[in-house]
Formats: structure tokens, sequence, C-alpha cells
């Protein structure tokens, strides 16, 4: 899975617990999109998070 190229977000791991308590491993991505972005003046397509592009964080190209 990607990470985000501007705040490092990745994927985060855990476990699922069940009624009975027995836990099993459980990993949660995040919402990551490759989009077209301006950088440094030059378009470029990037690995961003979706709360990057809503933030106003990265400016699309």
């Amino acid at each position: 899975m990607a990470k985000c190229e501007v705040c490092g977000k990745g994927i985060h791991f855990g476990n699922n617990v069940s009624h009975s308590h027995r836990r099993s491993n459980h990993i949660w991505n995040s919402n990551i999109k490759r989009v077209k972005c301006s950088v440094n003046g030059v378009a470029k397509r990037i690995h961003v998070c979706t709360g990057c592009l809503r933030s106003g964080k990265v400016e699309r190209a």
C-alpha cells in the first residue's frame, strides 16, 4: 500500500477482537489517491491522502 508523500500517512495495524475476546490481526488502509499535482512548478503524479487533498496542503495541476 502506498504512503502519503505529504504527511506520511500509511497503513495501521491492530487487532480484531471478537465477542469471546479472541484476537486476530487487522490492517486499516488509509485513503490514498494518485493525483496530478504541481511540485515546484512541475506537474507530477504523487500519492496523497484525502485528508491532505481536502485541507488544501496540495495544489492540483
